[in-house]
């Protein structure tokens, strides 16, 4: 198993939360066994999403996806993502 977590501004949250539940069946055929979003305290547009995953290899390729990437121009992803893979200890 292998944990991706992700930060990103977004332009509109429920703008955003519309496309992300949309490709949710996508992310799975990738390989996601679960996910959990947050929104900052103090900017409900800046947000942090961890991801279960069944292997790293399948987390790298939904990160480097053009359907990913399509996703996130769909949804008013704001800048550059920052992404990171992590093993558990």
């Amino acid at each position: 198993m292998a944990t991706m977590l992700i930060q990103h501004k977004v332009k509109n949250y429920e703008d955003w939360r519309k496309v992300y539940d949309s490709v949710a069946g996508l992310r799975t055929t990738f390989g996601e066994l679960s996910d959990c979003v947050y929104r900052d305290a103090s900017d409900a547009n800046k947000l942090t999403l961890v991801f279960d995953w069944d292997s790293l290899p399948n987390a790298q390729k939904w990160a480097q996806s053009p359907e990913l990437k399509a996703a996130m121009e769909k949804a008013g992803v704001d800048g550059v993502p920052s992404v990171s893979f992590l093993n558990e200890i």
